[in-house]
C-alpha cells in the first residue's frame, strides 16, 4: 500500500514538473506578431504612385510587361494600376502569415486583379512574401508550390 501511494505521489510530482515547463506558442507574447512591421508596409505603400521596377517571373525578365504603369495602393484596400490609357482595379492586403508552406513569421503582400488568366497582370495575383521594405521600395518574392520556380517583383515609388 506505501509503495502505491509513493508511486502515486511521484507520477502526480512528474506531471506538475512537466505542465510547468511547457509553454504554449498563444501566450500573446509571441515574438512573431508583425503587427507593427504590417502598419508600417501599409503606411509606406499607401503614400504616392508606384512601379515595377523588377519582376522575375522563374528566371524570366518580364518587367516590360508593367512599363509605363503607375500603382496607386489605396487604405480601402483598392489597388489601382494606370498607364494613362487602360486601367486596372483589383485589391492588395497585407497579412501575417501562418501558412504551412511559409515561414511562420513573414509577412504576405497579396494582389489579386481580376483579369483572364492570359493577361500581364495575372502573374502579379499571388500572397507574396516581403523581403525588404523602406518608403521608396518594396520587394518581394513568391517561390511556386507547383514547379519550384521564383517570382521576384520589386516596386519603387515614384
Amino acid at each position: 500500500m506505501k509503495n502505491n501511494l509513493l508511486y502515486a505521489i511521484i507520477i502526480m510530482v512528474s506531471f506538475s514538473l512537466m505542465s510547468s515547463t511547457c509553454s504554449s506558442d498563444d501566450d500573446g507574447n509571441n515574438s512573431n506578431n508583425n503587427s507593427q512591421e504590417i502598419a508600417q508596409i501599409e503606411s509606406q505603400v499607401e503614400l504616392g504612385t508606384w512601379i515595377v521596377s523588377s519582376f522575375i517571373d522563374s528566371g524570366q525578365d518580364e518587367t516590360n510587361d508593367f512599363n509605363g504603369y503607375g500603382f496607386t495602393f489605396a487604405s480601402d484596400g483598392t489597388l489601382t494600376a494606370t498607364n494613362g490609357t487602360t486601367t486596372y482595379t483589383g485589391t492588395w492586403s497585407i497579412t501575417d502569415s501562418n501558412s504551412n508552406d511559409d515561414s511562420s513569421d513573414d509577412i504576405d503582400f497579396n494582389i489579386f486583379f481580376p483579369v483572364p488568366d492570359n493577361n500581364d497582370f495575372e502573374d502579379l495575383n499571388d500572397d507574396w512574401d516581403v523581403v525588404s521594405h523602406s518608403a521608396t521600395t518594396i520587394s518581394l518574392i513568391d517561390i511556386s508550390g507547383g514547379n519550384g520556380g521564383t517570382d521576384t517583383l520589386v516596386f519603387t515609388k515614384l
